[in-house]
């Protein structure tokens, strides 16, 4: 009974990370032509928002 406790003891004292898989960095995948679209697109409406609150505020 002795051994078993022992044992146990022994195998909940090893690193877990010894036992853990090797980490697979994620590869980037190509932005789409659509995905462009709507980035510009919300580049330009974020442009245009700002300049509409600019123009809002130099006048009060």
């Amino acid at each position: 009974m002795k051994l078993f406790s022992i044992l146990g003891i022994i195998t909940l004292a090893l690193p877990v990370s010894a036992l853990a898989e090797a980490f697979d960095r994620p590869i980037p995948q190509a932005q789409s032509a659509t995905a462009e679209f709507w980035y510009a697109f919300a580049c330009i409406a974020l442009v245009l928002a700002l300049v509409a609150m600019a123009r809002l505020v130099a006048r009060r």
